[in-house]
């Protein structure tokens, strides 16, 4: 009788799969359409196969072992994303439409096996995942055309790791629904390039992901069946030689956690009792608490930090950025301000909304800064050139230019100016904000070419605080929520596929208990001797 592959604990990633034909010739172009009801549940099986993986981070570091419940959680999330995969563009190799489900699906033409690590390296664990596995990182980002990533794997590709459709990996794929379209046949060699590339990029997303530290080798193992050498020392004769699964059949690795035996569907005292409907709801509305967690947080830290850079006068101020141009005019143009009439009267009142510029020029001569209306300012910046600010850098800034004349003449001639300064050393213009278009123009106060001046721009506004800490503070506690109930879910779908109660793990090490006794065999035929006891031989 023909059995599994035997694990290995040297190539702890096992990724086997068998071309399925005859394919349809046209199927493939509609595959993502298909496969849409996967992407909607990966893109949320991703989410929380990262936030597991932190978790696993933290465990590791402190006691050298991948909790098992979310160790089998991401194994099945790896395993639904590799059956998608192959059945979509990293693959087409069946058009079998892949199960909903983390479990292992031994049936299915492609298969992810990962053994339990028993223990894993506490100072592998801080480096591999970014330095270690950088090497790979590179490879595949030139093999594949992209570097695969968990943290987008919603927005670049829900399938959890992606191909860029310019990489090899995607042409040869394209490349094979070509031919399928023409032939109706798939390329058996092109076919073997493209489970190489798959598994490479399998090995170290394992890897990455804290699952093994076995380092991925470098090397293209090409064809469906991944070769297994059978582990310890094996019977002699022609028998005990390393064996790979039939390239035409289907195959059943056996996990390292025994999942893949009878029951790995759920059925011991840890399978289908421990999950269930309650493990999905918990996941579900962890991930969805993400979001408001995520954005309260943000709003609040956001709010603080911008508290943070009021100054005694009570103005929050941006960082102080260096203008320069060979113009006669910098211009910041079309600021669009709308406050409420009601709002409006109540910031007047407490001194809030008012906007404050200071410009220095920086070969200390004379600066000019003024505020207009929009309308007003167009007909005098319509003949001079000048630089129009497009962008604002963190310490400069993109501008575009504006042909004209030279020279403006001087600026303060001009009377439709509702507030400005100018002079030598700092100038600082102040005004209340109000509703309307608006521009603002730094210049030389002569007006001739040549602006180089250092500018900060702040405004009074509300206290943040009293508002920004309880927004943090519930972001927080809805975050810790949220991750709580993801790691519920996660631990409660693992264990449907964790090892049964009373399995032998293949893993653990010592001693095996004894065998029971085999009890005596009576004989089926009515002339055989009776069997012989001890007891009678006595």
């Amino acid at each position: 009788m023909s059995a599994g592959p035997v694990r290995n604990p040297g190539a702890p990633v096992l990724v086997h799969a068998h071309l399925q034909e005859p394919l349809s010739r046209w199927l493939w172009l509609v595959k993502w359409v298909l496969l849409l009801p996967h992407y909607v549940v990966l893109a949320f099986l991703w989410v929380a196969f990262v936030l597991v993986t932190v978790v696993a981070f933290v465990a590791i570091l402190v006691t050298g072992r991948y909790p098992r419940r979310l160790f089998h959680f991401n194994l099945g999330v790896l395993r639904w994303g590799w059956r998608v995969s192959y059945y979509g563009y990293s693959a087409l190799g069946t058009d079998r439409y892949p199960p909903f489900t983390l479990s292992e699906a031994a049936d299915y033409p492609a298969t992810l096996d990962i053994p339990y690590p028993q223990r894993l390296s506490r100072g592998l664990v801080l480096v591999k995942w970014w330095l270690l596995a950088l090497p790979h990182y590179l490879v595949l980002a030139v093999v594949t055309g992209s570097a695969f990533v968990v943290a987008d794997a919603a927005e670049q590709d829900p399938g959890g790791w992606s191909v860029g459709a310019g990489g090899l990996l995607g042409l040869l794929v394209l490349f094979a629904g070509v031919a399928l379209l023409f032939t109706a046949r798939y390329p058996r060699g092109l076919f073997d390039l493209v489970l190489g590339l798959d598994r490479w990029v399998l090995r170290v997303l394992a890897y990455a992901a804290l699952m093994t530290d076995a380092y991925p080798p470098f090397r293209l193992d090409q064809g469906g069946a991944d070769v297994v050498p059978p582990v310890g020392p094996g019977p002699a004769g022609p028998t005990a030689v390393p064996r790979s699964e039939p390239a035409g059949a289907p195959t059943r690795p056996v996990a390292a956690d025994g999942a893949g035996g009878p029951g790995a569907g759920g059925t011991g005292p840890t399978g289908a009792r421990s999950g269930g409907v309650g493990a999905v709801v918990a996941l579900v509305t962890g991930l969805l608490l993400l979001v408001p967690g995520a954005g309260l947080v943000a709003l609040g830290g956001t709010a603080l930090a911008v508290d943070a850079q009021r100054d005694p006068d009570g103005y929050t101020t941006a960082p102080e950025r260096t203008l320069s141009s060979p113009t006669a005019v910098i211009s910041v143009e079309d600021v669009d301000l709308d406050v409420d009439a009601a709002a409006g009267d109540w910031l007047s009142s407490q001194g809030l909304g008012t906007l404050r510029v200071r410009a220095t020029a920086t070969d200390g001569g004379e600066v000019f800064v003024g505020i207009a209306p929009q309308s007003a300012l167009d007909p005098w910046l319509e003949g001079v050139e000048h630089d129009r600010v497009e962008e604002l850098g963190f310490r400069s800034a993109l501008y575009q230019r504006q042909e004209g004349a030279p020279s403006a003449g001087p600026p303060a001639d001009a009377d439709f100016w509702v507030a400005s300064v100018e002079g030598t050393g700092p100038q600082e213009l102040t005004w209340p904000a109000t509703d309307g278009r608006w521009g603002l123009v730094l210049a030389g106060a002569d007006g001739t070419p040549g602006v180089d001046v250092v500018v900060d721009v702040g405004a009074r506004l509300p206290e943040l605080t009293p508002v920004a800490v309880p927004t943090l503070v519930g972001g927080v506690v809805l975050l810790g929520l949220a991750a709580a109930l993801v790691l519920a879910g996660a631990v409660g779908l693992g264990g449907r596929h964790a090892p049964p109660t009373g399995r032998t793990d293949p893993d653990r090490t010592g001693p095996h208990p004894p065998a029971p006794p085999v009890p005596p065999q009576q004989s089926s035929s009515p002339h055989s001797p009776p069997a012989r006891t001890a007891a009678s031989r006595r």
